[in-house]
């Protein structure tokens, strides 16, 4: 299953199942990854700066990524149903860890968070009241859901090799 004590990106791809994904290092650079979810082959890295070879997105690249492209697909979910005449949504994401404003602990070194901001342009003649409803419909999207809800993770050794 291995060559050169790497694991073999077909070989991973026949072991994803239903809501897995495999992340692999392939021994290329530093940091680079192959994240496959049984139908696609996704590369990940951390830029030159950071010791990578910036061969693809970096984690918080990524989660943006996730994040945004959720976005999109449910405000044109909402709108077809509606019948909105809805033609395209740009979405644009930045995080950054911000102290925080109103917290009990703030002179603790470790009081800050992860700030996600997004900027969400509609395009197509909607109504202030639709696009209104688009954006309110934006915060209740899977995976913002997802990100701002409690999460446990749970992180143990793969029992066998594959």
């Amino acid at each position: 299953m291995r060559a050169a004590g790497r694991y073999d990106e077909g070989k991973l791809a026949a072991y994803v199942k239903a809501n897995t994904v495999i992340i692999a290092s392939t021994g290329a650079g530093a940091f680079e990854q192959i994240m496959l979810d049984g139908r696609h082959a996704l590369h990940a890295d951390e830029p030159a700066a950071a010791g990578g070879g910036d061969t693809g997105a970096g984690p918080y690249e990524r989660l943006l990524m996730a994040l945004g492209s959720c976005t999109p697909m449910t405000i044109h979910l909402c709108a077809a149903r509606k019948q909105w005449p809805l033609e395209q949504v740009d979405i644009r994401l930045s995080q950054k860890r911000v102290h925080v404003q109103d917290c009990v602990d703030c002179d603790q070194p470790d009081a800050m968070i992860h700030r996600i901001e997004t900027r969400i342009e509609l395009v197509g003649a909607l109504g202030d009241e639709q696009r209104a409803k688009l954006l309110e419909i934006a915060d209740r999207r899977p995976v913002h859901r997802t990100l701002t809800s409690k999460n446990e993770i749970h992180s143990a050794p793969i029992p066998a090799p594959i």
